[in-house]
């Protein structure tokens, strides 16, 4: 009777120590005499021990940050760039068996992709289309990781750091370019004017005394401040007209 009673608590002890809890957001990766035999659900579960052995895999997104790297662009322009990468594992036993260590190897992976997609954008790209290199390296990462049963979710790149001496040059490319555009604004401006000024121009000459009345008109506006000077213009026709009547009476006196 006492030995079955031992027996009875060995076995009561195996049991309790054998028990593993798997959290929802893990698996369980099960081994028996170290080979793989099933990947384990959340939940309790027995692990004997000696004879089988258990790891666990969490298996929520992980957001890893790329530090930073020392990069050429296709247009031989050095730039330092850090980026995020996240993924999570799909398939715990193959992130177990197939690669020593699965975080090391993704962010290994990310630093060598980004580097090599650097290289082929040149500068502009590399500024203006950040999306599209981040594309670029996602897929990369997420097709030599899938053996490893890892999915990239997305690669963010953060910051893209360049040489002192190419962010004065950039700025005085940004103002070059303002400057241009200004001046282009400004002769639209004008070649919209002259087009007004001689559309005006056109409906004065085919109106008779409509220039005479607008003459008026704008000396009415300026007599209205006294501080003002008018220079009055003659117009030349006008002169020789009374030169023309100052000929004909001296005709006749003669």
């Amino acid at each position: 009777m006492g030995f079955v009673l031992v027996l009875l608590f060995i076995v009561v002890f195996v049991l309790l120590i054998s028990i593993r809890q798997i959290n929802e957001y893990q698996r369980g990766v099960k081994f028996q005499l170290g080979k793989y035999t099933k990947t384990l659900n959340p939940g309790w579960r027995l692990v004997i021990p000696v004879f089988q052995t258990m790891r666990k895999v969490d298996i929520r997104v992980k957001a890893v940050d790329v530090p930073d790297q020392e990069a050429i662009t296709r247009d031989n322009i050095s730039a330092r760039i850090n980026a995020v990468i996240y993924y999570k594992v799909t398939d715990a036993g193959k992130a177990i068996i197939e690669v020593e260590n699965y975080r090391h190897a993704v962010g290994q992976l990310a630093q060598t992709t980004m580097r090599n997609i650097v290289g082929e954008m040149e500068l502009d790209e590399l500024l203006t289309k950040r999306d599209q290199a981040s594309e670029k390296i996602k897929g990369i990462v997420d097709a030599l990781s899938d053996p490893w049963g890892i999915r990239v979710e997305h690669v963010e790149l953060k910051d893209i750091t360049l040489p002192e001496e190419m962010k004065r040059t950039i700025a005085k490319q940004a103002e070059a370019e303002r400057e241009r555009r200004s001046v282009i604004i400004k002769s639209e401006g004008e070649l919209q004017a002259a087009v007004k000024l001689k559309e005006a121009a056109k409906m004065l000459a085919e109106s008779p005394g409509a220039l005479h009345l607008r003459t008026l008109s704008t000396l009415n506006d300026l007599s209205s401040d006294q501080s003002n000077t008018v220079v009055f213009a003659i117009p030349v026709e006008i002169l020789r007209a009374f030169d023309g009547v100052a000929a004909h009476f001296k005709g006749k006196s003669k």
